[in-house]
């Protein structure tokens, strides 16, 4: 799957996709000033294993950049992510 267009809901705090009525989303919050927690991402079966997590992660984590956030790694396939991606490491909060 190529060119996965993720948007982005600040109303609701998070990322989704939506392809051919399939989606995705990564969710988070903003405990406190310049911290972003990635809590939860959720992909509908028939997109799972195709990189649309990643893409949601990757996302996230370049508006994180972005936007001088710290991040708080609270779900797993975030932190296993960011152990894979050394270049986001650098993003966690300590």
């Amino acid at each position: 799957m190529t060119d996965i267009q993720v948007k982005h809901n600040t109303e609701d705090q998070e990322f989704t996709v939506d392809i051919d009525g399939q989606g995705g989303e990564l969710a988070y919050s903003l405990p406190r000033e310049n911290v972003i927690d990635f809590a939860h991402t959720y992909v509908d079966e028939d997109l799972r294993n195709q990189g649309v997590a990643n893409e949601l992660i990757k996302t996230g984590l370049q508006y994180a950049q972005e936007n001088n956030y710290k991040v708080i790694a609270s779900f797993p396939a975030v932190s296993a992510y960011i152990r894979r991606h050394a270049e986001w490491q650098k993003l966690l909060l300590q």
